[in-house]
């Protein structure tokens, strides 16, 4: 619901209050972001707020005090802005003054060219400033959506020059809030390739500046669009958390900054690095679309309420709310090396198994034995596949499983029949060489005959074939770009190409991979409903890398395999059952050669498809509770509820053994506590009471990596 009570805006969600206020001069005011406060008019509160002995203005204005909603440099505010606009002066100096407002009902307002949040079957409210500059004919309409069922706000910005002079936004954050002065510290998640999104927490000090950013040309591996702000006494269970996610693919940048007083401001939008973007008379510049999120119960309830309007108010795809396929992924099992009959064993075991899909990865295009070539030459390879992508796919159909394929489609190797007739479509800096990397060009997306070259090889191969899931891969980052502001452009001719051929082919399941997870972004969520976690399918490594995965996302969008042992990215040794019940925690699959399974594997993986089916729908839907980190030594542990509680699994994971040692009691949470619940394998009843606030003991083995997962439902 959204209020206004004189000058005062007053967005309300489920349990929270979200407070703007217009002060005497004209300046948007931040008042309140937290627990649902009392309607009214709260601009008594900040009265002459702004005045102070060291005013930068003939009033006695000084804003740098103030909590602003979306602050200026160059005024009198000396902090960090959220907007720069360079003018005709040649200068950035700036002051965006309240002009109107207007209240859009039951609607979300969808931004040009990107991906959002949309309201469905919620019930939504958006709320339109617009403030104005009348030096230099800026106009900024600040977006706010709130939701009746939901914790989050929505937030955007467009920028309108209504001068007759050419304006360059140089930068443009989406949302910016400040926060009254206290102690905070700042959760982020930075990595690298196979090693991405580590939970980090630190001390916000007074009068530091702190820049979560990346701008190496998707959201990449190096730090997540994601950050939560957060209460000295936060923990999972309780203590305030703020959480911001960026509906970004692009450079972006987090900022959170400590001012001389204690405030805190927190910012989040596309990177300025290497941004910039000319306004002409007339035009309109979006913003992509920042989610704030509130919560007073911790990070576990911050997860569950992002996980909730991402699962259902995100992706676009009819797979978004639908089990999806168990697959095998034939990639560590042959690389590059396979034929047509190879493939057709390991179809035909994968069916035996009970696998629903088979995936054909890279190696199946153009004269591509190795990584040097035929990027961009998406025609089939006959001497491999003599059948044709139409052929094997008859042929994986006849045997009963559904056919996948992997593209890489934005990239090209200087090996190709692509780049021969087209090297203009490379990106590239004049009189420069372009930035070699993974043996591969990027292509020009910013291009709208890339785009449609994309769009149409792709086509060529979805119409003629019965495709039903694709595998969509972006191996290297963007180096050299050729202007300020291309990312910016080249992303947008991302999201253009992803919208037609995910309209195109609404039956094809898409999921994202960026060598791993370089590209876990709500961006992308937005069109694939399920994203390759990361190259790392080490089952000790990916309880760190899925349990801060799951801080911002869903578990129905954490891809997660079973693969071989030794593991081929760390080389560690795992039971076949601890690689399976970590990977339960997602969307389930396996890539490893199956057919060099012995009999025992075989039955244990029968049973493991078999148990997932069971499964599959609550890890989906349900609620996910985290108990033990993995950051915090020797134990991961992690639980998911169904919606009515009627049901729940739980996970344990002992990393190394340990002599003559007790495991703690697990106290679980979420629960019925009026209900009991049976233990589907023992049979065992517990009450749900007894299960939250007395606990129940692990069943550890006596081995390093040994995991449980029990399934219990109430009577």
């Amino acid at each position: 619901m959204i209020l206004k009570n004189g000058n005062t805006f007053h967005l309300q969600g489920r349990s929270t209050s979200y407070i703007i206020l217009i002060n005497e001069y004209g300046d948007l005011i931040h008042y309140h972001y937290g627990k649902k406060l009392a309607d009214m008019d709260y601009c008594a509160r900040i009265a002459n707020e702004s005045r102070s002995v060291m005013s930068y203005d003939e009033k006695g204005i000084c804003l740098e005090i103030s909590l602003l909603e979306y602050p200026a440099y160059g005024y009198t505010d000396l902090r960090s802005p959220a907007y720069s606009v360079k003018n005709k002066y040649g200068n950035s100096v700036s002051r965006l003054l309240y002009k109107d407002y207007c209240i859009i009902q039951n609607e979300v307002q969808q931004i040009e060219g990107m991906p959002c949040v949309f309201s469905g079957d919620k019930k939504a409210q958006t709320l339109e400033i617009t403030l104005r500059d009348n030096i230099i004919n800026l106009e900024v309409i600040l977006s706010y959506t709130v939701f009746e069922e939901y914790d989050i706000i929505l937030r955007s910005a467009k920028f309108i020059n209504t001068a007759d002079e050419v304006m360059t936004v140089e930068t443009c954050y989406s949302a910016s809030i400040d926060f009254e002065k206290g102690e905070y510290d700042l959760v982020y998640f930075p990595g690298a390739w196979i090693r991405e999104r580590e939970f980090i927490r630190t001390e916000i000090r007074l009068g530091e500046k702190l820049d979560i950013s990346n701008a190496r040309g998707g959201s990449g591996h190096a730090v997540n669009p994601f950050v939560m702000l957060c209460s000295k006494d936060a923990t999972e269970r309780k203590g305030e958390v703020y959480g911001f996610s960026l509906i970004y693919s692009g450079n972006h940048s987090t900022v959170v900054e400590c001012d001389i007083y204690g405030n805190v401001r927190v910012k989040q939008g596309i990177n300025p690095f290497e941004f910039e973007h000319e306004l002409r008379p007339d035009e309109t510049f979006y913003t992509p679309q920042s989610v704030l999120c509130y919560s007073d119960s911790g990070f576990g309830g911050l997860s569950r309420e992002m996980h909730d309007v991402y699962r259902n108010n995100l992706c676009k795809s009819k797979w978004a709310n639908m089990d999806r396929p168990i697959l095998i992924n034939n990639w560590e099992a042959t690389y590059f090396d396979f034929d047509e009959e190879k493939l057709m064993e390991i179809v035909k075991k994968a069916k035996a198994l009970g696998i629903e899909l088979f995936v054909l990865d890279d190696g199946w295009f153009g004269k591509r034995n190795d990584d040097k070539s035929s990027l961009g030459d998406w025609f089939v390879n006959k001497q491999k596949l003599p059948s044709g992508i139409n052929g094997l796919a008859k042929r994986v159909n006849n045997e009963g499983l559904k056919f996948g394929l992997w593209f890489e489609p934005e990239m090209v190797n200087p090996d190709s029949k692509l780049y021969r007739t087209h090297p203009a479509w490379a990106i590239s800096v004049p009189d420069r060489r372009p930035a070699f990397g993974r043996n591969q060009y990027m292509l020009d997306l910013s291009n709208n005959d890339v785009c449609d070259y994309i769009i149409k090889s792709l086509s060529d191969i979805l119409g003629n074939a019965n495709i039903s899931y694709v595998k969509w891969d972006y191996n290297r980052m963007m180096t050299d770009m050729p202007c300020k502001g291309y990312n910016h452009r080249y992303t947008l001719g991302l999201y253009k190409v992803l919208d037609a051929l995910t309209e195109k082919f609404p039956d094809v399941l898409f999921e994202g991979c960026a060598s791993g997870g370089g590209r876990f972004d709500a961006g992308i969520l937005a069109y694939s409903p399920q994203i390759w976690t990361s190259d790392n399918s080490d089952a000790v490594s990916r309880l760190k890398i899925q349990y801060s995965t799951s801080m911002c996302y869903p578990l129905s969008t954490i891809s997660a395999h079973v693969t071989a042992s030794p593991n081929h990215q760390v080389g560690r040794i795992t039971p076949l059952k601890t690689r399976a019940d970590v990977a339960y925690a997602g969307i389930f699959g396996y890539e490893l050669d199956i057919t060099q399974m012995d009999a025992v594997e075989t039955e244990e993986v029968k049973k493991q498809i078999e148990f997932y089916n069971e499964i599959r729908t609550l890890v989906r839907t349900g609620d996910f509770y985290r108990l033990q980190s993995p950051y915090d030594g020797n134990y991961c542990s992690w639980q998911i509820v169904a919606k009515d509680k009627s049901e729940f699994v739980l996970f344990g994971c002992r990393v190394l053994a340990l002599p003559n040692t007790k495991d703690a009691i697990l106290k679980l949470e979420g629960l019925d506590e009026s209900l009991q619940y049976t233990d589907i394998d023992t049979e065992e009843q517990f009450g749900g009471a007894e299960l939250m606030y007395r606990g129940i003991l692990p069943k550890y083995k006596n081995y390093d990596f040994s995991t449980f997962v029990r399934r219990f439902k109430s009577k």
